[in-house]
């Protein structure tokens, strides 16, 4: 019995890992263009990052140390890191995560449907979308926070998508890596996998996963499963996917 039909991937940390790798320098890149002495390390963004969006963080900051600026001009620091960003792609300073290519080539040729639903810009996406899968693009569409009003942790971006997807969500899987992104897809009653990028997170107490894996996996990593059924291989699988659909039906019914 097959009841994998569609898979929901978030972006940043998920796909693959662009924080540290692109998003961080292009802050510091923005903010040398504006003579601010300011300079956000690893661990400054890692905290920074419990603020949800790039306006706030550069607001937010601001303010921590006492040199408050001016909407317009968080505004202005902003569009400037959106460039710092997509010139930081254009180098191919990002890759895919472990695993990750070659469950979605497996997901493709089994004609499950994939969607990308993301925080990040649709220029931004649209562009590490085209860097990452030179030769084709597996997604049928984005949801991007141009796409909807509010964002993650709220539940409209995946809502969204399954009503664009038409998909039912039983047989619908969502990849998350954040705390904001798992709020969202469990918000929209949708089964969730969690697995980290390369920046800690400690999921919060009141969220409630029934699969937990540290990787993705491929031939040469094993991946582990911290909570949820068991491998068949040593990655994670189109079978696997569609057990865990079924062990949470079985559970139910």
């Amino acid at each position: 019995m097959s009841f994998l039909k569609g898979v929901y991937w978030d972006l940043d940390g998920t796909l693959a890992n662009t924080e540290l790798e692109a998003h961080l320098p292009a802050f510091n890149l923005a903010f040398d263009d504006f003579g601010l002495n300011w300079n956000w390390d690893s661990s400054n963004y890692i905290d920074l990052l419990k603020i949800n969006g790039g306006k706030n963080r550069i607001s937010h900051f601001s303010k921590t140390i006492n040199e408050s600026i001016s909407e317009d001009l968080v505004i202005r620091i902003h569009e400037k890191k959106q460039f710092h960003y997509l010139e930081n792609i254009k180098k191919n300073t990002v890759h895919l995560k472990t695993g990750v290519k070659r469950l979605i080539i497996e997901l493709f040729e089994k004609k499950v449907r994939q969607f990308i639903v993301t925080s990040s810009s649709r220029k931004q996406v649209d562009l590490l979308i085209e860097y990452l899968f030179p030769d084709f693009n597996p997604f049928e569409f984005i949801i991007s926070s141009d796409d909807v009003q509010f964002h993650k942790p709220n539940p409209m971006p995946y809502l969204k998508a399954l009503k664009l997807s038409g998909i039912e969500n039983n047989n619908s899987v969502v990849f998350e890596d954040s705390n904001a992104g798992i709020k969202s897809s469990l918000a929209a009653k949708l089964p969730t996998i969690y697995f980290p990028s390369n920046i800690p997170t400690v999921i919060d107490n009141d969220i409630k996963l029934d699969c937990i894996l540290d990787s993705l996996g491929d031939l040469n990593n094993v991946a582990n499963v911290i909570k949820g059924p068991k491998l068949n291989k040593n990655y994670v699988d189109y079978s696997f996917l569609n057990n865990y659909l079924l062990s949470i039906f079985n559970a139910k019914y």
